[in-house]
């Protein structure tokens, strides 16, 4: 079922056509949403079936079937969808009832149309996070993706990024901002992509990394300018906005926009129009905006450098990447995929790896996350000419990438000591066994996925001899 703010609709229920007319005109100007109008209440339920309704303002007294009865049909059939009241001030005892029986709220004729747009607006977001909850519900019972093809270009096995995968997909279709939290390199735009994608929206995807763009140049950038605006302006841009019309406008490390640009940011958002550069006209925006930051934007709240009300919008949806050291158990695969990558690129010979690779990398903190260690692979298929990587030459990136970090980034040095317990008193292999699992846990810090690469074992056979130890112990 497609979630999109521009395919839900709704639906408008009166007898009277002028009424139909000026709520239709006032509510097209307010929302993106389809508007559907109809006379007779029978024309509801087919309706229903036919499209995504998201809300319907309901007039209680009508030729034929009663608003009250309808209402009745629309909670048992469609009990998502919110319903609205139209009522006379001397009907407020059944108004009352009917939202006993269902409807969100009510409102009074002759309308106010402040109020509903307001209450429209309230019952739209009502009907979104309802539908949100009953899909997030349904990942977590079914515990499977609908949609896994679309996660195929996020290499991984971790249970963390296993479930942001389920939010991401309860989320992709409801049309609201996402902010994505994650540390340079982790891959935040990749996930952009898969909500662009999952969300079924009909126009493009357009990236745009805000860092370092002054006022003017972000609002020509994104929202256009009209002729003769500034020097130098002698034709119409439409802007990046209008470009990613019913698309993903992606704004990629929102946390180094200035004040002047995040306040017509805000507006974007809250009130979906923009003013091009030199324009007086307002311009309706159908664009959904996805944000990426790697900064922390609470402390820049809190050092007045982040708008709250900004973020409060921008983060209606959110998630965070774990850095690549928090999911250590991928490791092998993304090496595997970037060899693959990398030999096809450059047109070698797909080379093979030694074991001792994992073992070198599994401990290596990555501070450029996945991007990092792309490169690393890359540059190692470059140099290699025949049979399997050298280990030397990540070591010898690793040395010229970080000169100060010294040693062998990929092993902790031992407790002082530690190698004696091995040669004062020769052990038995299970004493030996329990050493160095004790050990490899210890260097992971209790990642039992990278523990086992460098115990040369699968992650299972790890887990059994944990059991294993566990039932054996004293009680």
């Amino acid at each position: 079922m497609s979630t999109t703010s521009t395919s839900q609709v709704i639906l408008l229920v009166d007898d009277e056509q002028e009424i139909l007319l000026f709520s239709s005109r006032i509510l097209r100007d307010a929302f993106p949403n389809r508007i559907l109008a109809v006379t007779d209440g029978s024309q509801v339920l087919p309706a229903l079936a036919e499209h995504e309704v998201a809300v319907v303002v309901l007039d209680l007294y009508m030729p034929g079937m009663s608003g009250q009865e309808l209402l009745k049909q629309i909670v048992y059939s469609h009990p998502h969808t919110q319903v609205l009241i139209l009522t006379g001030s001397n009907d407020l005892e059944t108004a009352v009832e009917c939202m006993k029986g269902g409807a969100c709220d009510y409102l009074l004729k002759p309308m106010d149309i402040s109020r509903f747009v307001t209450t429209v607006g309230k019952a739209l977001e009502m009907f979104r996070l309802r539908n949100e909850v009953t899909a997030l519900k349904q990942h977590l019972l079914e515990g499977k993706l609908a949609h896994e093809d679309a996660f195929a270009s996020i290499i991984t096995v971790n249970p963390k990024m296993r479930a942001i995968f389920h939010y991401i997909e309860s989320v992709a279709g409801s049309g609201q901002p996402v902010l994505i939290y994650g540390e340079t390199g982790v891959g935040k735009e990749c996930f952009a992509r898969t909500i662009h994608a999952l969300s079924k929206r009909s126009g493009k995807h357009i990236a745009v990394n805000v860092a370092g763009l002054d006022d003017q140049v972000f609002s020509d950038t994104l929202f256009g300018h009209s002729k003769g605006s500034y020097t130098g302006a002698d034709r119409i841009r439409d802007g990046l906005i209008a470009t990613a019309a019913d698309g993903t406008i992606f704004l990629d490390e929102i946390g180094d926009l200035g004040n002047s640009s995040q306040v017509k940011l805000l507006r974007l958002l809250q009130e979906h129009e923009y003013y091009p550069l030199g324009s007086d006209e307002p311009r309706r925006s159908t664009a959904r905006v996805i944000a990426t930051t790697n900064r922390n934007l609470p402390e820049m709240i809190s050092s007045g450098s982040f708008r709250s009300d900004l973020y409060y919008r921008l983060s209606t949806h959110s998630c965070c990447i774990p850095p690549l050291r928090e999911r250590r158990e991928d490791i092998p695969l993304l090496v595997d995929h970037f060899i693959e990558q990398a030999a096809g690129i450059l047109n070698k010979k797909r080379p093979s790896f030694p074991p001792e690779l994992m073992t070198y990398l599994a401990n290596y903190p990555f501070p450029g996350n996945v991007r990092e260690l792309q490169a690393m692979v890359f540059d190692a298929v470059a140099q290699h000419e025949s049979g399997m990587l050298s280990v030397e030459r990540f070591r010898e990136k690793l040395t010229r990438d970080h000169p100060n970090r010294g040693g062998d980034p990929a092993v902790k040095s031992p407790p002082p000591g530690e190698q004696r317990i091995v040669f004062d008193n020769f052990p038995t292999l299970k004493e030996a066994e329990e050493h160095l699992i004790t050990r490899a846990l210890s260097m992971t810090d209790g990642n039992q996925g990278a523990a086992a690469m460098l115990l040369g074992m699968t992650r299972t056979a790890l887990n059994n001899r944990l059991v294993r130890k566990r039932g054996s112990a004293p009680r």
